[in-house]
């Protein structure tokens, strides 16, 4: 009996996806649910388990290949796994062997390609490396994507060294691609503007250093200033609700509800994942959901639900040290607020000079909707709350 193996549906939003790489081949065994391939969409790489127990009897389509839902990729062969199993009881018994000196059993080696991330894999590919000759830093030896571009920079000769000038070009990855296409898209569609504020991190820097370690006990989290700034962008968004609304054809789409989408960087590039129904949650919940995506992230068992939707965004560029930036609109949304790194800084406090941690934040958004008193406001309830904190408690 042969089972065919086709692309599983993809949501609306994906037309298509890229058949990244084959982990088995023609011929080799498979076990029901073992992954076959990777498949990369717009937003993740998807795997693609086997729907049954057999052998791989027919690849129909090759690495690199476009593929659409329900295409078919391969043939599995049930009978053949069938007949393999039966055969060795039809043999007849072999006469009893003298004992034999114990030999040490042999040690298996593990296949390097088999430690590959999807992006490092494609990557190697590309480049023509050897899986054996990367080092892998990620947990038992798994090989990240910037473990292959490392091996490549220090396999790569230093510019100008004996008289070669070199060009490497390698294709965008289709999340690579898909995020510039939505970024021109939103800069040609959406009137974009930037306002700017900044705020006083001391109270709320305090209040982290105060409950931390009881936070981390309590609710094995860590406690972090995403979740406050989540929460104040929620009393915010509830006082501006065109900032949480969004423009379809010559409508106004005022959400009445709060799904915030948190950026987080990949090898791969920028995802945003999206916090379901944040104002029903409390700070450890929040901790716990940015956490959970971000290590999901970080290992590709992040879902394409997971990328769906959202009303409002939030970006962190102060992780990597940004001061300043005017971040981009993750269309069909109409704003997102920038956060940025603390930097102790001169202020004038009660007319008095006094060095306070203090975070730059702007709020792009879309001016076709949102006023520019109404976004200015919008920031300075963010800065009002978080510089006062008891107010989430209070919601004033």
């Amino acid at each position: 009996m042969s089972t065919e193996v086709r692309v599983p549906q993809l949501p609306e939003s994906v037309a298509d996806a890229t058949l990244v790489a084959w982990h088995k081949k023609a011929g080799d065994p498979v076990t029901r649910d073992e992954n076959l391939a990777d498949l990369e969409t717009d937003k993740v790489v998807l795997e693609l388990p086997a729907p049954v127990t057999g052998v791989l009897k027919t690849l129909k389509k090759e690495p690199g290949a476009t593929v659409g839902s329900g295409e078919l990729l391969a043939i599995i062969d049930e009978a053949a796994a069938a007949a393999a199993a039966v055969a060795p009881a039809k043999k007849p018994a072999a006469a009893p062997a003298k004992p034999a000196a114990a030999r040490p059993a042999p040690v298996r080696k593990e296949d390097p390609a088999g430690k590959l991330s999807p992006a490092a894999r494609r990557l190697v590919e590309e480049n023509r490396l050897a899986a054996a000759d990367i080092s892998g830093t990620g947990r038992d030896g798994r090989i990240s994507k910037g473990d292959v571009t490392q091996h490549l920079d220090s396999t790569r000769p230093a510019p100008g060294a004996g008289g070669t000038r070199v060009d490497r070009r390698v294709p965008m990855s289709r999340l690579r691609a898909r995020i510039a296409e939505r970024l021109v898209q939103a800069q040609k569609t959406q009137a974009l503007l930037t306002t700017f504020n900044e705020i006083d991190m001391q109270a709320l820097s305090a209040i982290r250093a105060r409950y931390k370690e009881s936070f981390e006990q309590r609710h094995a989290v860590r406690l972090g200033f995403m979740s406050f700034f989540v929460k104040a962008c929620i009393e915010a968004l509830r006082r501006f609700p065109v900032v949480n609304a969004s423009v379809e054809g010559s409508d106004i789409v005022y959400h009445e509800y709060f799904d915030i989408g948190v950026a987080v960087s990949t090898e791969r590039g920028l995802i945003v994942p999206i916090l379901r129904d944040v104002e029903r949650m409390g700070f450890a919940e929040l901790e716990k959901g940015i956490a959970g995506f971000a290590e999901r992230a970080r290992n590709g068992t992040i879902t394409l639900d997971d990328l769906t939707g959202g009303t409002f965004s939030i970006t962190n560029g102060g992780v990597f040290g940004s001061l300043l930036s005017t971040p981009i609109v993750n269309a069909p949304q109409s704003a997102i607020l920038g956060m940025h790194r603390i930097q102790p800084r001169p202020v004038a406090v009660a007319g008095q000079v006094e060095v306070r941690p203090m975070m730059y934040v702007a709020l792009s958004y879309d001016h076709r909707i949102i006023d520019g008193r109404d976004a200015v406001q919008f920031l300075v309830v963010v800065k009002e709350v978080l510089e006062d904190p008891a107010r989430l408690l209070l919601q004033v």
